[in-house]
């Protein structure tokens, strides 16, 4: 398993597998080739179908330049490796070919290429949740208590940066008002939920709040703005949200907060090794079904349950979004991503409710749904996967005219 920095990556949205993974693929490219008279990129499959949408090629531009770079859409043409795939070319002043390079955008802004599987070292030494489980109880530890075993230099630090930039981005949304950028013309909801949730009492006050909080972040997300991936841009609502929840409502020390990161950023570290984070490759269920699962476990991590609700709570937040079809109107990720991310944190608080009641033994394991999750992926067509073909994707999502 690798760090869980690699699910909590910092950067501007809106997405990290077309904005984050091709802007530091560019970087690592230009680099190898500082002295190239310009370039030529080529975007594959779901990364070509969906980009302009995503701002793919903005992000690509920003790093050769507009005028230093031609950009090549091949939105029908799948490499095998992955989806979200991308050429390099390097050219010299006589317009002879210096280097070539393709890369993959894997997700959470993740890259590898032709001859890697992980960006990064592998950090943990499980393979899956069950053997963590085993391991935590055969020490009396917590989950939480894995990343500082094994995690290199101060990982509650990082963490704390990766909060900081969560409740900033929440900040933000509430204040910032307005029409998002793109054809669609989708107005923010995050300030009006907000103000409007002052105005409930009881249960509706505080599910109001939940939406509102979740909406800030995808929409500064949906904005450009500078967010957390948790596990990837798109659903980078969901997280925050529920952990700034809880820590208004219930008083949550910091340090609870930040052990909590810890162990969702495990929870989504498994997903990642043994299924994907990745809309191109596995649909939304990758995404949303993640990082619900994430806030789930460490919803429940927060009000004293054992390691084994917080497994079945886990469980829960990606079971229920197994299938879930990535096919974002107008490749952006605003329909129905947004709204996806608010619905998600509120069944993290269900989630929580309901393994608490129990004991933690269940049927179905989530490993057995990461494998579920992975295979269904698979079996979904290539239109609903970030290829913005089919589904949802079919609407234009304009207003209708009188």
């Amino acid at each position: 398993m690798e760090s869980i920095k690699s699910i909590y990556r910092i950067g501007n949205g809106p997405s990290s597998s077309h904005t984050m993974g091709p802007k530091k693929a560019s970087e690592q490219f230009k680099a190898k080739y500082p002295e190239a008279n310009y370039f030529e990129v080529t975007l594959f499959g779901a990364l070509a179908a969906t980009g302009e949408g995503h701002l793919t090629d903005v992000a690509i531009e920003s790093v050769f330049g507009k005028e230093n770079v031609e950009i090549l859409w091949e939105p029908k043409t799948f490499l095998k490796k992955h989806p979200n795939a991308l050429t390099f070319k390097a050219f010299d002043k006589s317009q002879q070919i210096m280097g070539e390079w393709t890369a993959y955008s894997i997700g959470g802004g993740a890259i590898i290429d032709d001859h890697t599987e992980v960006e990064e070292e592998q950090t943990y030494p499980f393979k899956d949740l069950g053997e963590i489980l085993r391991h935590c109880n055969k020490n009396g530890m917590h989950i939480w208590e894995l990343a500082e075993e094994y995690e290199q230099g101060d990982i509650m630090e990082y963490l704390k940066e990766v909060w900081d930039v969560m409740q900033d981005s929440i900040h933000r949304g509430l204040k910032n008002e307005g029409v998002l950028p793109s054809h669609l013309k989708l107005p923010r909801k995050a300030a009006s939920y907000f103000i409007k949730a002052k105005a409930y009492k009881g249960s509706m006050k505080k599910r109001a709040l939940v939406f509102a909080y979740s909406l800030a972040v995808s929409e500064e997300n949906a904005a450009g703005g500078k967010i957390v991936t948790a596990p990837t841009c798109g659903s980078s609502g969901v997280m925050p949200s529920v952990l700034y929840y809880l820590q208004r409502q219930h008083k949550f020390a910091e340090v609870k907060i930040l052990r909590a990161l810890a162990t969702a950023g495990i929870i989504g570290a498994v997903v990642k090794k043994n299924a994907s984070i990745s809309g191109a490759e596995v649909g939304c269920q990758g995404e949303i079904g993640t990082a619900c699962a994430m806030a789930s476990a460490a919803t429940t991590q927060l009000f004293g349950g054992t390691i084994f609700q917080v497994e079945n709570s886990a469980e829960m937040g990606l079971e229920h979004h197994l299938g879930l079809t990535c096919d974002p109107v107008g490749g952006l990720v605003q329909i129905p991503c947004i709204e996806r991310n608010a619905f998600a944190a509120a069944r993290a608080l269900n989630h929580n409710a309901y393994a608490m009641l129990n004991d933690g033994r269940h049927r179905i394991s989530f490993d057995k749904i990461v494998q579920t999750m992975k295979q269904t992926g698979h079996d979904l067509p290539n239109i609903y996967k970030e290829t913005s073909t089919g589904g949802l994707a079919l609407f234009s999502g304009m207003a209708d005219e009188d």
